[in-house]
């Protein structure tokens, strides 16, 4: 198979040298690029970390969200399975400043606007014989908010975590297929995560 993987927190710049981000650090994504290679397949990986590239992909970097979806829409079509591990922001800046934002003592306001959803884009997009998985960082009712994505962006799989993860060595996710039950990992180490979710990939 060919695996189009996703990984690390996007930037979404407001000046040339500040950023909005998030505590992603691409080590999940990164665990299933080998994870996939090992196991024999062809992996493109979209990275927006600043991690060295894993040996045997196909690398591609970036920095935001649009410049994750523009790479997404490029290599999508020739994959036979997208695993959008990276935590895309969900908003970045109205407008970007071309010079650095001067420090003063008023109160500085930063207009948002909502970035593309890339999961849901290629729910909508993808063939039958493609497969999408997503995951899904929930601080409540986790199970619950997790199915409901994997039904509202018309996908095949779903891992939920919480953000008890987040740079964490060990994690218990949860996965569950369209159509089949949740499966719990309790505390395990991302290349074991990594591992099972592949294997559950080539089920599909």
């Amino acid at each position: 198979m060919h695996l189009l993987i996703t990984a690390g927190g996007t930037r979404e710049y407001i000046d040339p040298v500040r950023f909005i981000t998030n505590a992603s650090s691409g080590r999940m994504g990164y665990a299933l690029a080998r994870a996939a290679v090992k196991a024999g397949h062809k992996v493109t990986l979209i990275n927006a970390s600043d991690l060295q590239p894993p040996v045997g992909v196909d690398f591609v970097g970036v920095d935001s969200a649009a410049e994750m979806f523009k790479a997404v829409k490029k290599h999508f079509p020739r994959c036979d399975c997208l695993i959008m591990a990276a935590a895309v922001a969900d908003y970045t800046p109205l407008k970007q400043a071309k010079s650095k934002i001067k420090k003063t003592n008023k109160p500085l306001t930063i207009k948002l606007k909502p970035t593309t959803d890339i999961l849901k884009w290629a729910g909508r997009h993808k063939k039958k014989n493609q497969v999408v998985v997503g995951f899904a960082l929930e601080d409540k009712a986790v199970r619950t908010r997790a199915e409901k994505k994997l039904k509202e962006k018309n996908l095949d799989m779903i891992i939920a975590n919480t953000p008890a993860a987040i740079g964490a060595d060990k994690s218990t996710v949860q996965i569950k297929v369209t159509g089949g039950k949740w499966l719990k990992i309790p505390q395990a180490g991302k290349t074991t995560i990594a591992q099972k979710i592949i294997s559950l990939v080539e089920g599909l």
